[in-house]
């Protein structure tokens, strides 16, 4: 099929997802996939990577990943470059946190191959997410399902974050996807979680637990519960950088180091809350 090719057949008919664009998301997947096996899920864990480094991917497939190679999509010259990084960053900036250096926002357009994928159900988890109990239940809501984008304000609760999200593999939907993404004068301000957005509009909510961005740590801690967070999801900085927020969010960067090392999962009902 073109688009994508994987390494081996798929084993089940449900999966669980990434996305590695570079060998840092190949990092952050590494943590994400023993997180995973550390459920004791029996889904199909699912590497859909662009043209990576085999050094970096390796330890993917070390943990049981299916490898599924994929193509950017076939879009046009003008797509391509109002969603260039410097471009887009300066027509659309963040000012509430800071984009990695590694960070290629055309890149994020190829996450839309899962649909693609030979599976009946599918659970997206981005690269910089751990998760920290079992999410197997997520595999029964409906498509299109996400969490709010909440990290800021309650107010935030009507936009989703793509960052976690169902999903129902479909010819029809993939091309229906190409159909509505690459029009005349098209400019999606944050990329795939714009679009997904706007494909579908009655979204169904997943609670805030299934995708707690680090940034409520700090800015909503009254929202933060450890015996309910179930993937934690560093959106912005990432745990594996050195940057200017790391010691504001240190007790979540130790955690997941512990899962980047390969250690096993740890006490969350005994962790300290914010504050």
């Amino acid at each position: 099929m073109p688009g994508w090719l994987a390494d081996r057949p798929a084993r089940d008919k449900r999966a669980y997802v990434t996305l590695v664009t570079n060998a840092d998301y190949a990092l952050g997947a590494k943590a994400l996939l023993h997180s995973l096996r550390l459920t004791g899920t029996t889904a199909d864990l699912v590497v859909m990577h662009t043209e990576v480094a085999a050094d970096a991917l390796a330890p993917l497939s070390a943990l049981g990943a299916r490898l599924v190679r994929v193509e950017l999509l076939p879009t046009s010259a003008a797509f391509n470059t109002a969603h260039a990084r410097a471009r887009l960053h300066g027509s659309a900036p963040f000012t509430k946190g800071e984009k990695p250096p590694f960070h290629t926002p055309l890149d994020n357009f190829a996450k839309l191959r899962l649909w693609q994928l030979d599976y009946a159900r599918v659970v997206f988890i981005d690269a910089d997410a751990i998760v920290l109990k079992s999410v197997d239940r997520l595999f029964d809501y409906p498509e299109f399902s996400a969490a709010p984008n909440v990290y800021e304000s309650l107010a935030d609760f009507h936009r989703l974050n793509s960052g976690v999200f169902t999903a129902r593999p479909d010819a029809e939907t993939f091309a229906a996807m190409l159909a509505r993404l690459d029009v005349p004068d098209a400019f999606w301000r944050r990329t795939d979680q714009t679009f997904l957005e706007a494909f579908f509009p009655d979204w169904h909510g997943l609670p805030v637990f299934d995708n707690m961005l680090q940034y409520v740590w700090f800015n909503l801690p009254g929202l933060w519960s450890w015996k309910d967070i179930r993937i934690l999801h560093f959106q912005y900085e990432k745990p594996w950088q050195d940057h200017a927020k790391a010691d504001r969010v240190r007790p979540l960067i130790e955690l997941w180091r512990g899962f980047a090392e390969g250690r096993d999962a740890p006490d969350i009902a005994g962790l300290k809350g914010p504050g």
